[in-house]
């Protein structure tokens, strides 16, 4: 996700997003445990779209 989409969604999309994302990277490292998976740039992906939720969402509780 672009910054500019995380930006246009309300706070509470947001935290749903982020608890989204976190689920699917668990997942995402089981199957990597298991070697069930191949890609690992996705994990990568998906932890950069985390913290770019959360950055936006602390930014909006400085204001």
């Amino acid at each position: 996700m672009k910054v500019s989409e995380i930006r246009e969604l309300k706070t509470e999309e947001l935290v749903a997003k982020v608890k989204a994302l976190k689920e699917e990277l668990f997942v995402l490292k089981f199957q990597q445990a298991t070697g069930k998976v191949e890609g690992a740039t996705k994990a990568k992906q998906i932890r950069k779209d985390i913290a770019r939720c959360l950055t936006v969402i602390e930014e909006r509780k400085d204001k």
